[in-house]
């Protein structure tokens, strides 16, 4: 597992330096739709700092029909964003990626449930049905449950897992006791639908010791035996954490800058903007990622 692990400071001493004279072409495949979750990369492209290390970068939307992995294996992509505990898999799988930069430092990933429920604590999770995300989502939950003891093929002492898709509306429909949420997005679809925070209970993953390491910079392993390569996913590296260090000092104008380039138009300023500050919450650093967070997400996944 341990050659999932590059790292930005790692990538930054491998690469060379003198950049090509015209500019380099590099494919970025998003894990999701445009929005503030991926403010960085659009905010690099937009302020010239991709431009600025010779780099012609092409940011590509993910979407619910749209895995990463799958992408880069197929060659449609330089570099992928992905949650650690899909990239293992997929290593697993027989698709090398190693993680080449870690921009998220936390976990924005939740369980919310309607008070009414009863549910207080995880122990009353049993005889529940809860929305799971799968396509690789699904990793930290299950090790979750396994932890708390609790099985995920329903019953009295398991729980009732439903695959949830990327809405929240099994829990408005009362069709689950809880959802899948990330903090800076489903929380607040929630919230807008009508419900307040009084009505919910949330659980952190963070906070129940049971996160991983979710949005990370993922290439290829035998690109990265090409040196050339290397120094163009550093110089695609430092640039993008310029992005993100400039979107934690100026969230607004960040998220106006995600706007800019939703061509779908389904982004609204309110929601872009508080997604950015919530998002802000998770960033950090210039993107090494700490063994020890890489260490704690294999032990969360193999409890």
């Amino acid at each position: 597992m341990k050659k999932l692990l590059l790292g930005a400071t790692a990538l930054s001493m491998m690469a060379m330096t003198t950049f090509a004279s015209a500019q380099e072409k590099v494919t970025l495949q998003l894990k999701w739709v445009t929005q503030a979750q991926f403010a960085g990369y659009y905010v690099a492209k937009d302020k010239g700092f991709y431009k600025e290390v010779n780099l012609d970068v092409t940011i590509k939307p993910g979407g619910p029909d749209i895995a990463p992995p799958q992408v880069i294996a197929g060659g449609g992509a330089d570099v992928i964003i992905d949650w650690m505990p899909s990239a293992l898999a997929s290593r697993e799988k027989g698709v090398k990626l190693v993680n080449i930069a870690q921009p998220f430092k936390r976990s924005g990933m939740m369980l919310t449930c309607r008070k009414e429920t009863g549910i207080k604590v995880p122990a009353d999770f049993k005889g529940k049905t809860l929305g799971v995300w799968f396509f690789g989502n699904e990793y930290p939950f299950l090790s979750w449950m396994s932890k708390l003891g609790i099985g995920t093929k329903g019953g009295a002492d398991g729980v009732t897992v439903l695959k949830q898709g990327f809405n929240v509306d099994p829990l408005l429909q009362k069709q689950a006791d809880c959802v899948s949420t990330m903090t800076y997005n489903e929380y607040w679809q929630v919230i807008d639908a009508g419900l307040s925070p009084d009505d919910l209970v949330v659980f952190k993953y963070e906070e129940q010791g049971v996160s991983t390491m979710e949005d990370g910079l993922y290439a290829l392993e035998d690109k990265l035996k090409d040196p050339k390569f290397v120094d163009k996913m550093a110089r695609f590296v430092k640039a993008s954490m310029k992005g993100w260090a400039f979107a934690r000092e100026n969230p607004d104008a960040a998220a106006d800058i995600v706007l800019e380039n939703d061509a779908s138009g389904a982004q609204t300023p309110k929601h872009q903007r508080r997604m950015m500050r919530e998002i802000n919450k998770l960033t950090e650093g210039g993107g090494k990622l700490d063994p020890a967070d890489f260490d704690r997400t294999v032990n969360t996944l193999l409890s």
